[in-house]
């Protein structure tokens, strides 16, 4: 599978992702950051979870944060250009 076909189907079964990363984003707009960094949220995230669940299964690919915050800036009008994106890998 490509990146992007994992991501969808990562993306499909996870939820709570997109939602916490679009909560913290908002949390750090709120506070009067204009740009921030997916991966300091990432790694939020993978703390979250690391401390809150019991499945060691459950794990977060660096390769995906790119994709979510394109996702949340295509989605969410109010973080439009929140995050500074590069070009996708696609293999």
């Amino acid at each position: 599978m490509t990146i992007e076909q994992r991501f969808e189907h990562f993306h499909n079964t996870n939820p709570h992702v997109y939602e916490t990363l679009v909560r913290l984003t908002r949390t750090a707009k709120l506070k009067g950051k204009e740009k921030i960094g997916i991966g300091m949220l990432w790694e939020v995230l993978r703390w979250e979870s690391f401390i809150h669940t019991q499945d060691d299964k459950f794990k977060l690919n660096n390769d995906y944060r790119s994709r979510y915050a394109r996702m949340i800036m295509d989605n969410e009008k109010d973080l439009a250009n929140i995050f500074e994106v590069r070009g996708l890998r696609t293999n």
